[in-house]
């Protein structure tokens, strides 16, 4: 896997690399990174360029002090599709990652193929919101070292695998004068926060690309009322729900993810 920057013409953005074929992009949700990606990359990089995106704001990308909605992060997808000079892509995204994911595929319907959304959906309730914003917000803060990096990642992510952790602890965090600080940046988190909370009602109607929807059973995020009204919204579009799973799919169950995955792009 080979990583560097991609200059979009509007921001430059940190994009990690593997494999050829047809363009498939990945999109992290909130306060995360690209490197999450990586075992899904692993397995579909023998038929796909696969490619994992350090969204505005977060990772090693670029982080304006504003431009943190739904429509600068399509853009941003946009541009980068447009540098890469091999659409139309497919966009697979996380959380924050299927929120903008849909809405590129909305607005910029010629860059697009399909789009797997993981996780988010419109419906979800105010307090679910509140409470997302709230951990989100708890996150800025310094820890001695990468023990304790770890330790807070695991009791905020009960679910994941320790190898998920790992990978979260190894790649989201940077070295600063006491110890290590995320690397995302406090400003556009807190902006990006207010921002999930968009109506997505007219983009989930608009958008006419091929788009699976995909909840993890025990989500706290999306609950199965939010996926429910969504489907009423658009029946059309197919549904995988992941046993087993919480909010973070694609990192506790990557092999189910990649067959719902290789299936709906191969339908």
């Amino acid at each position: 896997m080979s990583a560097r920057r991609v200059d979009t013409g509007r921001i430059t953005l940190h994009v990690r690399e593997q494999g050829r074929g047809p363009l498939m992009l990945f999109f992290h949700g909130i306060t995360s990174n690209s490197a999450v990606f990586a075992p899904l990359m692993e397995q579909l990089s023998h038929r796909f360029r696969t490619v994992a995106v350090d969204q505005r704001g977060h990772g090693l990308s670029d982080k304006p002090e504003t431009g943190y909605d739904a429509d600068d992060y399509a853009a941003d997808i946009a541009g980068l599709i447009r540098s890469l000079d091999a659409g139309p892509a497919i966009l697979v995204g996380h959380s924050l990652g299927s929120r903008n994911s849909v809405t590129a595929a909305a607005s910029y319907p010629d860059l697009v193929r399909s789009v797997v959304a993981i996780d988010f959906t419109p419906y979800i309730e105010t307090e679910v919101f509140d409470a997302l914003e709230s951990r989100v917000n708890a996150g800025d803060q310094l820890f001695a070292d990468a023990a304790a990096v770890k330790a807070y990642l695991a009791a905020r992510y009960v679910n994941l695998p320790r190898a998920a952790i790992d990978i979260r602890a190894e790649s989201g965090y940077r070295a600063v004068d006491g110890g290590l600080r995320p690397l995302a940046s406090p400003t556009a988190m807190a902006q990006t926060a207010r921002g999930l909370r968009r109506d997505l009602v007219p983009v989930y109607r608009a958008v006419s690309k091929p788009v699976l929807l995909v909840r993890g059973a025990d989500s706290k995020l999306v609950s199965a009322d939010a996926l429910a009204k969504t489907s009423r919204l658009r029946p059309d579009l197919p549904v995988v729900v992941v046993p087993g799973a919480d909010h973070y799919v694609n990192e506790i169950a990557p092999d189910i993810t990649v067959k719902a995955i290789t299936n709906f792009v191969d339908a």
